[in-house]
């Protein structure tokens, strides 16, 4: 990264004070209270270490169905986290809709980078209807059915390939070998975007993904700041060449509609490239993870391999990518018997709601015939349901089987190393070796 990739002095102050009142504040009040035995406090500050979240959920579901915590009131039951996200009472986490005093709110305000954020406004993610709406209907077409279809073949082609790079080696990282280079070549190829750039938006997308938590340390905000940074120049001179050449992808076809402005233009590109590949990278992953954990589950798909779109569900559902997302109340709200005041702001822990025993029997199993593992909330639900929830799932579907069939001695010959994260759950490296023995790809019915 260049150095004019890099933020400036002025911009390095400006976004430590922003640090400081998003993060840093947090970060010393999620410490101080997990030392004291909170839950959520221990969630958000040790989970992401251990990678496994699920411990410090239970402990908040035992407090009951809302329990009150540091950021507001917490959730971990399936039906209530359904609820808060459907119902248009309950805004995004937007700093606008915050009861944070006029002092923070002005520290915002003058802090704005300006940079292609995809959870601050004007990302689809931080902006309700009717502007979501409109922004929304923007995009969507990319993942409707019939775009979903066309593009089977080539994610199937660029999986073979994938594959095929595979065998020989003695030692693999199913992660930076497999689970991140299929999702963003997909991405890249939709958003008109050569793919010699596909490894700088996975390292840009890596950066930026540590957005998506709250109390990180300055050393990640700065990093992923640096990033936006760099992506922010890349879409300069990428969306000014798709405007030249007229490119038919999703991102060219909204720039000839001309209906966004500049920054929404950049800001809907990132979230585009996150909708379409961090969240299949970790499902990818924890997929693999899964199934040779559960070698029972592997043989079952094997047998049977019209389970696979139901296995991809289970995955979804007993190991979340995404394992929380917050609302505001607009309204004085009544929800399971507790008053939510107006700006009273309420954490769905989409990873607990998935595990709630009262929607999932043994919900610490993982079954891959699970008659009702498509209930789960992984893509969360209402208005701000994941945009590239489709694409994911036939991705998912496509790269798991595929290298199962094709490489079924495959085994994991270290232990998996996490990506540090609470939000985006998931593995940075998976070390493994394929095997000698390889088989025909087949394909889903």
């Amino acid at each position: 990264m260049g150095g004019g990739d890099r933020l400036n002095a002025w911009g390095v102050g400006k976004h430590w004070v922003r640090w400081v009142a998003k993060h840093g504040v947090a970060r010393i009040g999620f410490r101080a209270l997990s030392k004291r035995g909170d839950p959520y406090a221990q969630l958000m500050t040790d989970a992401g270490g251990s990678g496994d979240p699920y411990p410090a959920i239970e402990r908040i579901r035992a407090n009951g169905p809302l329990a009150s915590g540091l950021a507001g009131l917490i959730t971990a039951d399936h039906e209530i986290s359904r609820e808060v996200l459907r119902d248009k009472r309950f805004v995004t986490l937007a700093i606008g809709n915050l009861p944070l005093p006029k002092t923070i709110k002005w520290i915002f305000r003058a802090t704005e980078p300006g940079l292609p954020n995809p959870v601050e406004s004007p990302a689809m993610l931080a902006v309700d209807p009717p502007v979501h709406t409109r922004y929304r209907k923007l995009v969507s077409r990319a993942f409707t059915p019939r775009a979903l279809a066309a593009l089977d073949t080539r994610i199937r082609e660029v999986t073979e390939q994938l594959l095929d790079d595979l065998a020989g080696k003695p030692q693999v990282d199913l992660v930076a070998d497999y689970a991140a280079k299929l999702p963003v070549a997909i991405i890249a190829e939709m958003l008109g975007v050569p793919l010699e750039h596909a490894p700088k938006l996975l390292k840009w997308g890596g950066h930026g993904s540590v957005l998506l938590d709250v109390g990180i340390s300055w050393g990640a905000y700065r990093q992923a700041s640096d990033s936006l940074v760099a992506f922010d120049h890349f879409l300069d001179e990428h969306i000014a060449s798709l405007r030249a050449s007229r490119n038919d992808g999703i991102l060219g076809t909204v720039i000839a509609e001309g209906d966004l402005n500049p920054r929404e233009l950049k800001v809907t590109a990132a979230l585009l490239l996150g909708a379409g590949f961090e969240t299949t990278v970790n499902l990818i992953g924890n997929g693999i993870v899964a199934l040779q954990r559960h070698p029972d589950q592997l043989d079952a798909l094997r047998s049977d391999p019209s389970l696979w779109p139901n296995a991809i569900e289970e995955i979804l559902r007993f190991d979340s990518p995404v394992q929380l997302t917050g609302r505001v109340a607009k309204d004085r709200i009544e929800l399971s018997q507790k008053i939510i005041e107006k700006g009273e702001v309420v954490v769905t822990l989409l990873g607990g709601a998935n595990r709630d025993p009262a929607v999932f029997a043994n919900p610490d199993k993982f079954d891959v015939a699970r008659d009702n593992a498509r209930d789960h909330l992984a893509f969360s639900s209402g208005v701000h349901v994941c945009l590239g929830a489709s694409l994911a799932r036939m991705e998912g579907i496509i790269a798991l089987q595929s290298l199962t069939e094709r490489y079924p001695d495959l085994r994991l010959t270290g232990p998996p190393v996490h990506r540090g994260l609470v939000n985006l759950h998931g593995y940075e490296q998976l070390p493994a070796q394929v095997g000698t023995r390889s088989r025909a790809i087949t394909q889903a019915d």
